[in-house]
């Protein structure tokens, strides 16, 4: 296959901005070179903002032809701007991956449903989860970070629509939404912000969709421990990440993604299933870890009924089939947890090694 969609991100249609440096001194100083770099790594954050207009629009393409409901994701799209239709193979990706987060989530609120919750999702975009699953109908605060660039125009959104903004209020017993605009990477500092309104007390989720990825391997590490250090109770985490590049699948993938200025810079180190329940057992979350990727997710009862199943395949023909099952093997949800309201929640969720990963063992 000559180019390998990305479930989240990759667009065939259009490439990230390319990368500029301003123009500095003719006298070949170090300015050059520090203005250059500077410049690229300004670059790099661009491509990576502009990932989220990707992901809204597989987010659409997915609703729009009835893998599953979402009747908040219109207000997130662009106004005006036609509804792209995605490969059958990627349409079934985001209807995979959505439901397999929102099952776990769901699991986690459903849990004493009474008591007082907290999910923190970083990189959150254009990402409807808080609306569709949580406001008005759980004792939940709801954290959204992201790139200034990502977040005015979502505020901007929700302010626009009266039921947003209304979804949006706080209400007595439920559920209270926090926008905040801030680079990631500032929480790694010696003296990082803490963040508004959040609650170092109360059991805490982490989500993270395609976004740690993109960090340095010990920045995203950093970025972990920020949330470890400062909820020193229970707290959980949700990764849904790229995996195994190191097959001819993989590095084309890579290769892929290169072309568009995009570097999963963490892709290398949690190379596999088996490395990303290490990664979050080593981040704290030692109450269990679980891990499966795409394909796993969609073949299980588990996660996805045979009776869905047969729903979505009559949504629209896929005759891609292997092409489905290589894609979708190289992308997983991981999951990890400590504390008690977790550990009731996911315990019982299988998600541990299967004799299938030896391949990774060979290959990494």
């Amino acid at each position: 296959m000559s180019t390998i969609p990305n479930l989240n991100t990759l667009r065939s249609d259009r490439r990230g901005p390319r990368l500029r440096g301003r123009r500095g001194p003719r006298d070949g100083s170090e300015d050059v070179g520090r203005f250059g770099e500077e410049d690229v790594e300004i670059g790099k954050d661009k491509i990576i903002q502009q990932t989220d207009q990707d992901a809204s629009s597989s987010r659409m393409s997915a609703v729009s032809l009835g893998y599953f409901d979402d009747p908040y994701a219109k207000a997130f799209f662009p106004a005006g701007e036609q509804v792209p239709k995605r490969y059958p193979i990627i349409n079934r990706g985001t209807y995979v991956r959505t439901n397999a987060i929102d099952k776990l989530v769901l699991r986690y609120l459903e849990t004493n449903p009474s008591e007082q919750k907290q999910i923190i999702s970083l990189g959150a975009g254009s990402d409807t989860r808080f609306f569709r699953l949580c406001a008005g109908k759980y004792k939940v605060r709801y954290h959204e970070l992201d790139f200034e660039s990502n977040v005015v125009p979502k505020r901007a959104a929700i302010r626009a629509s009266e039921d947003l903004s209304r979804m949006t209020l706080p209400s007595n017993n439920s559920s209270t939404y926090h926008l905040h605009a801030i680079d990631l990477r500032d929480l790694t500092h010696r003296s990082p912000p803490l963040l508004p309104e959040m609650s170092t007390e109360i059991p805490t989720l982490i989500l993270s969709e395609c976004c740690l990825c993109y960090l340095p391997p010990d920045t995203a590490s950093s970025v972990i421990q920020y949330f470890t250090m400062n909820i020193p109770g229970s707290i959980a985490m949700i990764l849904y990440e790229p995996i195994r590049p190191f097959d001819s699948f993989g590095k084309t993938m890579v290769s892929n993604l290169a072309s568009r200025g995009i570097e999963l810079r963490t892709l290398k180190r949690y190379y596999s299933l088996d490395a990303q329940r290490q990664r979050l057992r080593l981040s704290g979350f030692k109450g269990g870890q679980g891990a499966r990727d795409v394909y796993q997710l969609w073949e299980s009862d588990d996660w996805v009924s045979n009776t869905e199943r047969e729903r979505i395949e009559k949504v629209e023909w896929l005759d891609e089939i292997e092409e489905w099952k290589l894609l979708a093997s190289h992308y997983c949800v991981a999951w990890g947890w400590r504390g008690e309201p977790f550990e009731q929640a996911w315990k019982e969720i299988e998600g541990g090694r299967t004799p299938d990963e030896q391949r990774d063992d060979a290959l990494g």
